[in-house]
């Protein structure tokens, strides 16, 4: 009889959080990662994170929980990274033990920082993981919707369609539905490029922008995540589908969606530092933008509303002006 995979989880925030409860409906023993002793020793007490989803109680019984990355990693055959983009490398930097067997599967949508690539990329390239190993998980779906067990959709994409199934089977639920994927690059690219567009569609509320404005916002952002995606990974597929069009729009018009916050923030008049201050979780968006208009430099995409969010972020220009501008582009 085969043996079946053992999971673990790298993170302790509430997509990590979002992901234990997924498995804990299909797995005895889940390792988790959390670099916190506090958040560790207070779930082995409450049975909840204290920080995040706290409504979701766990049996303990099903954690194996650590604050060492390299026991975590060690003890299980599939890895879910499910950290913010920023905080991957030095993360990374902890590990001892080799990622040889390994299966890695990213639910981090962002582009590490020092390396500008998406995170399967940078596994590949730094860590030296096969890319029939590697795999994406992506939306639509928000961690408060699962925390409430509203039925949601995931998409889970590898090379490997045997590994993809495996997490697509230990994911899934009454309130889980998932569809697997051979775009990896493109699904992962699309995860990092819908938070710069959900932090446009913040700016346009703030600014006082209607609903109007914002549907054609997001009917030119979904053009624009197509040329951006086909300059970087030209491959057949369909743009509408739900990991990358309702992905876009979950995180664009969701009260959930911490990117939507954050341009919400800046498009009241909130510096970019005083808004992440505000903020207890991190807007991806923000990093990703940098990364994105950088990258596209180098790809001649047309692309003018990453570059009006990066002018807005990194270039300190008037919110106000810059949207003025960009609705002149927009059809």
């Amino acid at each position: 009889m085969e043996k079946s995979p053992s999971f673990a989880v790298i993170g302790g925030g509430s997509w990590a959080t979002a992901i234990v409860k997924m498995l804990s409906e299909n797995v005895d023993t889940i390792h988790w990662y959390m670099r916190s002793t506090y958040a560790i020793e207070h779930l082995k007490k409450q049975e909840h994170n204290p920080n995040y989803l706290s409504s979701v109680e766990f049996d303990i019984n099903q954690l194996d929980l650590s604050s060492d990355i390299n026991k975590t990693v060690e003890a299980a055959d599939y890895l879910i990274f499910a950290i913010p983009s920023v905080f991957l490398k030095r993360e990374l930097d902890n590990l001892k033990v080799s990622l040889e067997g390994k299966v890695i599967f990213s639910a981090i949508k962002g582009i590490v920082p020092e390396t500008s690539l998406i995170v399967g990329e940078h596994f590949e390239e730094y860590h030296h993981v096969p890319a029939d190993n590697i795999g994406v998980i992506t939306g639509p779906c928000h961690a408060e919707e699962v925390a409430l067990e509203r039925l949601s959709y995931l998409t889970i994409a590898c090379t490997d369609e045997e590994k993809a199934k495996v997490i697509a089977k230990h994911l899934s639920s009454e309130y889980i539905k998932c569809k697997i994927s051979d775009d990896v690059t493109g699904t992962e690219y699309a995860a990092m490029l819908k938070n710069i567009y959900a932090i446009a569609a913040g700016i346009a509320h703030g600014l006082g922008y209607g609903d109007n404005f914002q549907s054609v916002l997001m009917s030119n952002a979904i053009r624009e995540m197509k040329k951006f995606i086909k300059k970087v990974h030209k491959m057949k597929r369909n743009i509408n589908d739900s990991a990358y069009l309702g992905d876009l729009l979950v995180t664009g018009y969701s009260v959930f969606s911490r990117n939507r916050m954050f341009g919400n923030m800046i498009g009241k008049g909130y510096t970019v530092k005083s808004a992440q201050m505000e903020m207890s979780m991190i807007a991806e968006g923000y990093y990703a933008t940098e990364s994105a208009y950088k990258i596209n430099q180098e790809k001649g995409a047309r692309t003018p509303i990453i570059n009006a969010v990066y002018g807005i972020l990194y270039e300190d220009k008037n919110p106000k002006k810059v949207f003025k501008k960009l609705a002149e582009k927009l059809n």
